[in-house]
């Protein structure tokens, strides 16, 4: 590679301006056009590939058992709207189950996913008398907001656990609210798989990496709305004081341009500097916000250091309106940024309008996650509880697979992951991408699962494969599930963090005028939710109660048309 045509700490970029609207920003420095920028970051070796691993001599699943097909999608669920295909077991007209014409696919493949920002997004849209769009929607986002309990592991990589519960009818709350189905009567063939991953919990502060911190700051006019830059403001002076000395920030701010506020400088004796380097943000015009993240991935690989945690923070309310406002294409130009330098990206969503597609088709391709505040109480547990303890990262490229056992499973259906799909003969390929994880975070995926009737076994093996991070090496762990543990009912009983997370798998069905088998009404979800947390006595189940009856009271309340019966799931 060319050293002198890589960008690195000594390229060639100072006094460059971004493609810029009308006027042009004073102070500090300012980003490379679109074209000097792009040719930059495309110079000698921007077409990376990502490092390659072997598996663990532990791996389970073999290679011609993951590449297996059948015919239609190839991980994750249709669109809420879209029509199902039929796949794997079907019904002849006389009741008995006759095999597909091509071999049934009983694998689902996904990248794993940390993201919440859609179900903070959706509190923030329900809370202002609005129901979220459908496509804003993601159930394992509204899955993941909340704690699981699993047990985590002893070393780094994680843990599995495989449990579930057959769906019973949920009764009380009334059935209303629509879509979805109401009552979740009918549904005692359907069950509920959970499996749930877990990483070993963040080290104490003075244990991990140091961070070299690039925040990207959105000072468009939009940002002006109380609740987006000042509640920026805020969260990063209070950040600047929870940092240790040895971490380093650099803060770059857009509008209509970017500009470099501060390059990266090591907090130890710098805390003033910094915070009135914050004080200093005022909204100003349009949202380029290429030219943002195009300056901040310039400034972390500048200021990049070895050894410690790099990571580029984008502050957004994500409406781009100047300069490339594709994601894809900006992708492209933080892409070797990534691969070369293992710089992630940590998406925070602000404001009442928000982009949120846009904002998680950046962050999954750099390898990082999202989350949405709308308040200071969000803002502190992002920026206070959050961020300092889980800088570091504990897997690269994550993925899991679940492979269901046809002797004893007719039918499941993953919910949610449909951004995340990966096809299943992928699993094992570590160029393809996959998800980050850091320390103490939790993964959960849900599946409908119809049970063939009278049968008894292995539902499913579920097998996690990721990347250490700094080695490259590829593990793997695997956990399995049998039909006696999952044949007790989903709803009452002593499985509280379970009932949470298909409360709210439900719930996010309901809000996609989805289809999931056994679905309650709104007024009962809200009814569950609210027992849920008394018995858990977790304040941000009570969070999910008050929303779930917001919807409920937007849809049309008690007594409503409970919409047509719930249609089975499909084979993923």
């Amino acid at each position: 590679m060319n050293q002198a045509n890589r960008l690195g700490p000594h390229s060639q970029r100072r006094g460059k301006r971004a493609r810029a609207g009308a006027g042009a920003g004073t102070g500090g420095r300012t980003a490379v056009g679109r074209t000097g920028v792009l040719a930059l970051l495309l110079a000698g070796g921007v077409l990376l590939t990502a490092c390659g691993g072997t598996g663990d001599s532990g791996a389970t699943a073999d290679r011609s058992s993951a590449a297996r097909k059948g015919p239609g999608a190839t991980g994750g669920q249709p669109a809420p709207d879209a029509a199902a295909p039929a796949q794997g077991v079907r019904e002849s007209e006389e009741g008995r189950a006759q095999p597909d014409p091509a071999e049934p696919d009983y694998l689902s493949t996904f990248a794993l996913d940390v993201d919440t920002a859609s179900y903070g997004y959706a509190r923030r849209t329900l809370g202002d008398g609005k129901l979220p769009a459908p496509q804003d929607v993601r159930p394992e986002e509204f899955v993941n907001s909340f704690r699981q309990g699993y047990e985590r592991p002893a070393g780094n990589g994680f843990s599995v656990t495989v449990d579930g519960a057959r769906i019973d009818a949920l009764k009380g709350g009334g059935e209303g609210g629509g879509g979805g189905g109401g009552g979740g009567t009918g549904a005692s063939d359907w069950s509920l798989l959970r499996v749930g991953l877990a990483t070993r919990t963040a080290p104490p502060a003075s244990e991990r990496p140091p961070a070299a911190l690039t925040f990207v700051v959105d000072i468009s006019g939009s940002m002006a709305e109380v609740g987006r830059l000042d509640l920026v403001r805020k969260s990063l002076t209070v950040l600047t004081d929870e940092l240790r000395d040895d971490d380093s920030i650099s803060l770059v701010t857009f509008s209509n341009e970017a500009e470099t506020r501060l390059p990266m400088t090591r907090i130890k004796d710098n805390r003033n500097r910094i915070k009135s380097a914050v004080a200093e943000l005022r909204p100003a015009r349009s949202t380029n916000a290429e030219a943002g993240i195009t300056l901040g991935y310039e400034e972390s690989v500048e200021g990049h250091r070895e050894g410690a945690t790099n990571r580029v923070v984008l502050l957004s309310d994500a409406l781009a309106n100047t300069g490339d406002t594709k994601a894809e294409n900006i992708l492209e130009k933080i892409d070797s940024a990534r691969r070369e330098y293992g710089i992630t990206l940590f998406g925070v969503g602000v404001g009442s309008d928000y982009g949120d597609a846009f904002m998680e088709q950046l962050t999954n391709k750099g390898d990082g996650n999202t989350t949405y505040v709308g308040d200071d109480e969000q803002a502190r547990k992002v920026f206070v509880d959050q961020l300092p303890a889980h800088l570091e990262i504990r897997a690269r490229d994550a993925k899991a697979q679940v492979a269901f056992d046809p002797k004893t499973v007719r039918q499941f259906r993953l919910i949610g992951y449909e951004n995340r799909k990966v096809a299943d003969e992928d699993f094992r390929n570590d160029s393809v991408d996959g998800g980050e994880v850091g320390p103490g975070h939790t993964v959960t995926a849900l599946y409908a699962v119809r049970l063939r009737a009278g049968t008894s076994g292995t539902v499913a093996r579920a097998t996690v494969r990721w990347l250490d991070p700094k080695t490259r090496k590829a593990h793997e762990k695997t956990g399995t599930v049998r039909t006696d543990a999952i044949g007790g009912p989903l709803w009452g009983g002593d499985t509280d963090r379970l009932q949470v997370a298909a409360v709210a798998a439900f719930f996010a069905d309901n809000l996609r005028n989805g289809d999931l088998p056994g679905a309650p009404g709104l007024g009962a979800l809200a009814s569950r939710a609210a027992q849920l947390a008394e018995t858990t006595e977790d304040s941000s189940v009570r969070k999910l109660a008050t929303a779930i009856g917001q919807a409920n009271r937007l849809k049309g309340g008690p007594g409503t048309d409970k919409g047509p019966e719930p249609t089975e799931g499909e084979i993923d």
